[in-house]
């Protein structure tokens, strides 16, 4: 299984009818493929929405969107709204569930936070992550842990819900006091960049 991150920043003022129109046009669109989540952003980049669409393999993913292109309503009408975009492809952590197969509780929020390491370190991100990733869950749940196949190469990806922003912040400072907590409590990796996004999903959004 991979996963397509489709991140469009478009136009100020536009995010809300750009998703009006992508909801307008995704049936027809699901009958080919399984969208796992859209998100639009509240704090970071603004102005951007961020799809996720699963394929079984990068064969899959040529012929849906090969077929896609055929759609009368596909792609979604963007009214010129977007300015730019980026596509990555991940894989999936071997301890990271299948995104929105879990119950994730009462979460209306997600962070995703990302993390560009040196070139071959990613083995050992993996590794620390596969130690550490159960301590961490005794506060709350992971979404995904993923790491880039295609696109921004050595990029890690976490991804995870919670209630409000004030529930992230209380997460985040109970865990910080594990002995298990971060990974990096194992060894400092050498680290390039860290980004964060605070993500909002749309009304027809998978992952609510």
């Amino acid at each position: 299984m991979i996963y397509e991150m489709r991140t469009y920043t478009l136009k100020p003022g536009s995010v809300e009818q750009f998703e009006k129109n992508f909801a307008a046009a995704l049936p027809n669109r699901l009958k080919l493929s399984k969208l796992s989540a859209f998100w639009h952003t509240e704090i970071g980049p603004l102005n951007q929405v961020i799809h996720v669409w699963e394929y079984n393999d990068l064969n899959q993913r040529a012929a849906v969107r090969a077929q896609a292109g055929k759609l009368p309503d596909w792609p979604p009408k963007s009214d010129g709204a977007i300015l730019e975009m980026q596509s990555e492809i991940y894989n999936p952590a071997p301890f990271m569930h299948p995104l929105g197969s879990r119950d994730y509780g009462q979460g209306n929020i997600y962070e995703m936070r990302s993390y560009t390491f040196q070139p071959g370190t990613m083995p050992q991100v993996i590794d620390r992550w596969t130690q550490c990733i159960p301590y961490r869950e005794e506060y709350s749940p992971l979404a995904a842990g993923m790491y880039t196949e295609l696109g921004g190469l050595n990029k890690w990806v976490h991804i995870w819900p919670y209630k409000s922003l004030n529930d992230r912040n209380k997460v985040r400072a109970e865990a910080s006091k594990s002995d298990h907590w971060p990974p990096g409590k194992l060894g400092a990796l050498p680290m390039v960049r860290q980004e964060n996004k605070i993500l909002v999903p749309a009304a027809f959004s998978p992952m609510k």
